[in-house]
């Protein structure tokens, strides 16, 4: 179907939304395990952080899965964070906002170093994963609401579902930080946080839908960024970075709220929601 009845600028969507997560992911991936993780002293924290690089993991492998699945050039889609300039800045500002996070140096008991260290991880938590994973899903959402893709679609609902829980154990983790250590974040430095990962999102939905698919525009897409955004400075007790953004996809929650004990792969599965009797 993908490479005889999707037109180009779906496909565009498509291969594109791809190559940002797949790098995204393994940037998660590599943040969690290679930097955060050996930063908290609280064993239930590490125990579930290593739970969310394996996840991270598994859904780097998804990706290929989907790639591998419809003939896509693998290599090619692979270096597009490298060569497309629009994917390329929202990888550079996050490598540039999580260098705190990965410096393996960084003295924690230094009250400015451990304020730089909750800003790398608010990133982190509220935005990276909170505003442009959640978000960044629903191009290919509005694919599958339209019946198309909805092999990729179901896949990326599971990795949706992870991401949920992650992006609300990280800012449950900072709000914690902040109050055990009384951190006060400089709220000029915040606002522009906010404001920067915006622009970011702004350039990369604008050539992602640089040509609009049916339902579904670069508006659309940074409007909704916007009102995510303020969702998650509320919980994390911010100030709304964006007051008056509007719910553009109403539908997009529904997407984690998977009434399925189905999984990654699996084919054959007993499904909990539909009817069944017991005999003994």
């Amino acid at each position: 179907y993908y490479q005889h009845l999707l037109p180009l600028e779906e496909k565009h969507v498509y291969e594109n939304v791809l190559s940002y997560l797949t790098t995204s992911d393994i940037l998660a991936m590599r943040n969690i395990g290679l930097a955060v993780m050996e930063k908290m002293t609280a064993p239930e924290l590490q125990i579930y952080q290593a739970r969310q690089v394996f996840e991270e993991a598994l859904h780097t492998w998804t990706y290929q899965h989907c790639i591998e699945s419809i003939g896509l050039d693998q290599g090619e889609i692979y270096n597009r964070y490298r060569v497309v300039p629009e994917i390329n800045q929202k990888i550079q500002l996050a490598n540039k906002k999580l260098n705190s996070v990965l410096r393996p140096d960084i003295d924690l008991k230094d009250p400015d170093e451990l304020e730089n260290f909750v800003m790398s991880y608010t990133f982190f938590a509220g935005i990276f994963e909170g505003c442009w994973f959640y978000n960044g899903f629903s191009p290919i959402y509005a694919l599958q609401r339209r019946g198309l893709m909805t092999g990729t679609a179901e896949q990326l609902q599971y990795i949706m579902r992870d991401e949920v829980l992650h992006c609300a154990f990280g800012i449950r983790t900072v709000n914690q930080i902040i109050l055990e250590n009384n951190v006060k974040l400089n709220p000029v430095a915040v606002k522009e946080m906010w404001e920067e990962a915006e622009a970011a999102e702004s350039i990369y939905a604008n050539y992602i839908l640089r040509d609009p698919i049916l339902g579904y525009t670069a508006k659309d897409h940074i409007e909704q960024f916007r009102y995510i955004a303020n969702r998650r400075a509320k919980q994390l007790k911010h100030e709304e970075p964006f007051p008056g953004a509007e719910n553009k996809l109403s539908w997009l929650d529904e997407q984690a709220n998977l009434r399925k004990e189905k999984n990654f792969f699996e084919t054959r599965v007993t499904e909990y929601q539909t009817g069944g009797a017991l005999e003994w």
